[in-house]
């Protein structure tokens, strides 16, 4: 039998005894790479959903103030961890600073109002949710009577020594970036008393983000991936868009490993060492979604989701094209 293949990050385990799987961040601080996403979980569904995915065994949370659901994720936390099912140490919460925020006076008062939300007193992770700052104030999406997005020229790397101030303060143990393209990142590096820990990106196999993975792999920076399973309920869908989780040759492959397709995608992002995001507020597709741990994909199949890639990109915030810091005009 051919080899199972493995390309993780430095520090990266997968235990199957005990169904976890680990990155050790060059602080010392280990995440869980299976990470349980809010995003687009309706309100009134999120906390059960939480509450369904700490049970299934999820100890990574992955939210954003914008996602506008963290007073309910935090009131599923609190609900477990008043039930002694886990300690504080035990979960690894995750959340992001908003377009708006990105002013240096801001930073810290977004993250004090996502903590009373999520009823937390620290967070394990707090990314840039986006390299591009808008225009400061009350409304998330500001706009002009044109429907145009406002945008502000707030200097992201204030915005990077507002977040390393956090993590003096003991308000959040790592931070890191989210949609950051490498000259990005390397501007941050530059100045960074305390590099970044993570990348959160687009990651499927037909955006294998390859070039961008190696990039963070030589800096220490573990890739996040979110919409692993090509993001279907994403609102801006179009009936041309190709389908991911219908592709022949996943499916090919899924068949021959008795698993779902969604399943092949989740674990070919653990076996690379990325974390991986899923999101579902269905039991029986959080559970599913979890088990990961009793197959490994070996290199045959390996080599065939490679050659998937299109460089097609879901979630790619269009109307913010010409934004100054947008991150997708360059190649990776």
């Amino acid at each position: 039998m051919t080899s199972a293949v493995s390309h993780p990050t430095p520090k990266s385990t997968i235990d199957k005894e005990k169904k976890q799987a680990f990155v050790e961040f060059t602080n010392g601080l280990k995440c869980p790479l299976i990470a349980f996403g809010t995003w687009k979980s309706e309100p009134g569904k999120v906390a059960q959903a939480v509450k369904d995915a700490i049970d299934v065994g999820y100890r990574h949370i992955d939210c954003a103030h914008v996602y506008g659901n963290e007073k309910e994720v935090g009131d599923a936390l609190k609900e477990k961890l008043n039930e002694g099912v886990l300690k504080r140490e035990d979960l690894f919460v995750t959340s992001k600073l908003w377009n708006t925020f990105h002013r240096e006076d801001l930073v810290e008062p977004a993250l004090q109002t996502t903590l009373k939300d999520l009823q937390l007193d620290y967070l394990d992770l707090y990314l840039i949710h986006w390299p591009m700052a808008y225009k400061e104030g009350d409304t998330l999406f500001p706009k002009d009577e044109n429907d145009q997005v406002l945008y502000s020229d707030a200097p992201l790397l204030e915005t990077w020594k507002a977040m390393e101030k956090l993590v003096e303060k003991g308000l959040v143990k790592s931070i890191g970036v989210s949609n950051f393209n490498s000259k990005q990142i390397e501007d941050v590096l530059k100045i960074a008393k305390i590099p970044p820990a993570v990348n959160q990106v687009e990651c499927h196999p037909y955006l294998n983000q390859g070039k961008l993975r190696r990039f963070l792999h030589d800096r220490n920076i573990t890739m996040a991936a979110y919409s692993p399973l090509g993001s279907p309920d994403r609102p801006w869908a179009t009936k041309d868009d190709p389908i991911l989780l219908e592709d022949p040759k996943l499916a090919e492959i899924a068949k021959k490993y008795n698993v779902s397709v969604a399943s092949i995608c989740l674990r070919y992002q653990i076996q690379r060492g990325n974390i991986v995001i899923p999101k579902s507020v269905t039991k029986s597709r959080i559970q599913s979604n979890y088990d990961l741990f009793e197959y490994q994909i070996y290199e045959e199949e390996w080599e065939e989701i490679e050659s998937l890639n299109k460089d097609l990109r879901y979630c790619s915030l269009h109307w913010a094209k010409d934004h100054k810091d947008y991150p997708f005009s360059i190649e990776f």
